[in-house]
């Protein structure tokens, strides 16, 4: 018996979501007395892979085949099924993203899986496995009961603290059963030059109270000093002030940074089902009623146009020590 989380990487690199992933498998392992196994595809190199074993993984999978350089949902499914029914998973982790929602369906179809999308936490009890997990774009807290012998979780971001718990977790070399592969990928085009909304650890957003496009000078300024990420809410890029790649929101991205600053967002649902996850919101609007406030960990009210240039002030005065 086993827990398979499967840790996504980057060109070859582990990003604290991983870190994220390995550190819950470990917990769950450690409640049901099985071990954490970390499976890997693609190109990683062996010191890499072991950083897996800093944060609880007892063992480290590693699939690496030309086939496997760009994710294929079906094949991917394929690798990672063959390697839970190797290893006996009862439960495999994967994190709450667009990877993991493409790839959990699938898996839990080929393997008969119950599967609990958004989970936040441990589960309370394991027979039959009790859990809760987000509902209703994170405005309520379900209580899923799985009563199938396997169960598959999508972790949601920041849900489980990165935990340190090095073991000494030898890597293998598992030759998958890739079969025919379908999809041909011809290009890869990435954005370079900017922080991605996915990776960034702070995010600066504006909405309609920025009141144009040719405004956002002092946010990007904001965000330069705070080395963050930009984004907007749905009705500035609709209005073509910023581009749609920044829209985050229940129909654009979601995201799970640990500090979001909200621009003269008024904190309409679909725009919070976005960004639920966030460690600490920050509001700044001039309608003290604003929804937005809400569901803040802290708000400013006041004019965008005072309190935006006061905060860059500020952050620069403590960067400057």
């Amino acid at each position: 018996m086993a827990i398979l989380v499967y840790c996504e990487n980057w060109d070859g690199k582990f990003k604290k979501l991983s870190f994220e992933l390995v550190s819950y498998a470990a917990k769950l392992a450690e409640k049901t007395n099985t071990e954490a196994v970390a499976l890997s595809i693609g190109n990683v190199a062996d010191d890499e892979l072991k950083q897996l074993g800093k944060f609880g993984a007892k063992k480290i999978i590693s699939v690496n085949k030309d086939e496997l350089k760009t994710l294929d949902n079906k094949v991917y499914t394929s690798v990672i099924a063959q390697v839970a029914e190797k290893e006996n998973a009862q439960i495999l982790v994967l994190a709450h993203n667009l990877t993991g929602k493409a790839l959990s369906p699938r898996l839990s179809v080929k393997l008969k899986a119950g599967l609990v999308s958004g989970v936040i936490e441990i589960p309370s009890t394991f027979a039959p496995i009790n859990i809760k997990k987000k509902s209703f774009t994170g405005g309520a807290i379900a209580n899923v009961v799985v009563n199938s012998n396997t169960a598959i979780f999508t972790l949601s971001p920041n849900s489980c603290e990165v935990a340190e718990n090095e073991t000494n977790a030898a890597v293998e070399n598992f030759d998958a059963n890739i079969g025919n592969v379908a999809t041909k990928v011809v290009d890869v085009n990435k954005v370079t030059g900017k922080i991605l909304l996915s990776d960034a650890e702070i995010v600066v957003a504006g909405g309609r109270g920025m009141k144009s496009g040719e405004n956002w000078a002092p946010l990007e300024e904001l965000a330069q000093v705070l080395g963050a990420g930009i984004a907007c809410s749905r009705p500035v890029s609709d209005e073509g002030w910023r581009p749609h790649e920044e829209h985050v929101g229940q129909t654009g991205k979601i995201i799970a940074p640990n500090l979001y600053i909200a621009l003269g967002i008024s904190g309409a649902i679909q725009h919070l089902g976005g960004v639920s996850s966030t460690k600490c919101l920050v509001a700044v609007n001039t309608d003290k009623d604003a929804p937005i406030f809400e569901s803040s960990d802290y708000g400013i009210v006041g004019d965008i146009r005072k309190v935006v240039p006061a905060l860059i002030e500020a952050f620069k005065e403590v960067k400057a020590g």
